[in-house]
């Protein structure tokens, strides 16, 4: 698989849950990382997933969002 994004993480498929159009994809990277996605039923079955597979979670992106926990204790706070 030779693929230009950068950020690939094999892991192991935990679960998949799939719902009426898409289904989760829950994915163990190893040392307690867990990581999920959301893609259609289609890819699902196309992809043969499946609890115990080794796979691939690929991030693509062209921005990354960084947040910090609130410890204020205003319940007008809009992180609440």
């Amino acid at each position: 698989m030779k693929l230009s994004a950068r950020n690939q993480l094999k892991g192991k498929i935990l679960k998949v849950d799939e719902g009426l159009i898409t289904s989760k994809v829950v994915l163990d990277l190893g040392n307690g990382n867990i990581i999920s996605a959301i893609i259609s039923k289609d890819a699902i079955a196309d992809l043969d997933l499946k609890p115990g597979d080794t796979a691939f979670a690929i991030i693509k992106s062209t921005e990354v969002i960084i947040g910090t926990p609130c410890n204020c204790k205003n319940e007008n706070c809009k992180c609440h």
